[in-house]
C-alpha cells in the first residue's frame, strides 16, 4: 500500500453547548459527480472520497482546501476497492486486506488534507461497506483497526458504532433525509420505490423529523447525497428548515 495512517486527531467539536439543539449536516464529496464547492458552502462536514470508489489525491486536496476556507470538517469516506461500481456492490474482503485498504485510504486523504492545511477528523464507510458493517463484526473491526482512533460516523444501532464505543472511540449516529426507510429502520434498496426522495419540501420535513428524534439511537448528523438530482437545492432547503426550527448547525467532529 502506498500510504499508512500516521496520526489521528482528537475531535474538537464533539460536545455541544448545554441546552442547545445542535445537528451536523454532511455530504459525500470529492466523488467527481458532485458540485463540491456549492455543497461546501452549505454543509458543516465533508465526507471525502479516498480513491477506492471515486476521487484522486488532487481532488481530495481541492476539496480539503475549500473545506478549510469554509470551516467545514473533513472526514475519510472509505470504501471497498470498486470504482467500477462506485463502491455500491457487496464484496467479500478478508479482514487483513480490508484493514490495510482502510489504512491506505485514510492515509491518502490525510496527506492531501495536510497539503491543504486541514486534518482528517472522522471516518465514515461508503456504500456497500457502510451497510455491511451495520451487521458484520469482522468487517466492522477491520474498518476500525485500519483507521487509528478516528471518531466514527455511521448508522445508529449498527455493529460498527457498537464496536467503536467498546473501543472508547467517539461516535455519531447518521440519518438520511433524502432516502426512504423500511419498516426495519434500514434504508430502502436504491432500486425500490420511494428509496430516493427528490422533493425538497419532503426532504426538509424528513430532516426535521430525524434531527428531532429523542430515542436511544439518536441522529447526530444528517447526510445529503450530492449525486441526487437537485442536491444543492435540497441542501439549502434542509439548512434553512433546520435553522428556522432553532437548530445550531455545527460539525460533530
Amino acid at each position: 500500500m502506498a500510504h499508512t495512517l500516521v496520526a489521528t486527531t482528537t475531535p474538537a467539536l464533539s460536545t455541544y453547548p448545554a441546552g442547545v439543539r445542535a445537528i451536523d449536516l454532511n455530504a459525500d464529496l470529492g466523488e467527481e459527480i458532485t458540485d463540491d464547492q456549492a455543497l461546501l458552502a452549505i454543509v458543516t462536514s465533508a465526507n471525502v472520497a479516498c480513491g477506492y470508489h471515486a476521487g484522486t489525491p488532487q481532488i481530495m486536496e481541492q476539496v480539503c482546501t475549500e473545506a478549510v476556507r469554509r470551516g467545514v470538517a473533513v472526514g475519510a469516506q472509505v470504501s471497498y476497492a470498486d470504482r467500477a461500481n462506485f463502491g455500491r456492490v457487496a464484496r467479500e474482503v478478508p479482514y487483513a486486506v480490508l484493514r490495510e485498504q482502510v489504512a491506505d485510504q485514510v492515509g491518502t486523504l490525510a496527506a492531501a488534507a495536510r497539503a491543504a492545511g486541514a486534518q482528517v477528523t472522522y471516518l465514515k464507510p461508503h456504500g456497500a461497506l457502510y451497510h455491511r458493517v451495520i451487521d458484520d463484526d469482522e468487517q466492522g473491526q477491520a474498518v476500525l483497526d485500519g483507521s487509528g482512533e478516528l471518531p466514527v460516523l455511521g448508522m445508529p444501532g449498527g455493529r460498527l458504532l457498537a464496536l467503536a464505543t467498546q473501543a472508547g472511540r467517539d461516535i455519531a449516529g447518521e440519518g438520511f433525509p433524502d432516502r426512504g426507510y423500511g419498516d426495519d429502520g434500514r434504508l430502502l434498496d436504491r432500486g425500490s420505490p420511494g428509496a430516493v426522495l427528490e422533493d425538497s419540501e419532503a426532504i426538509a420535513a424528513a430532516a426535521l423529523a430525524l434531527a428531532s428524534l429523542q430515542t436511544a439511537d439518536r441522529v447526530d448528523s444528517l447526510c445529503l447525497h450530492g449525486d441526487t438530482p437537485g442536491a444543492v437545492e435540497h441542501a439549502l432547503r434542509v439548512r434553512t428548515a433546520l435553522e428556522t426550527a432553532g437548530f445550531l448547525l455545527r460539525a460533530r467532529f
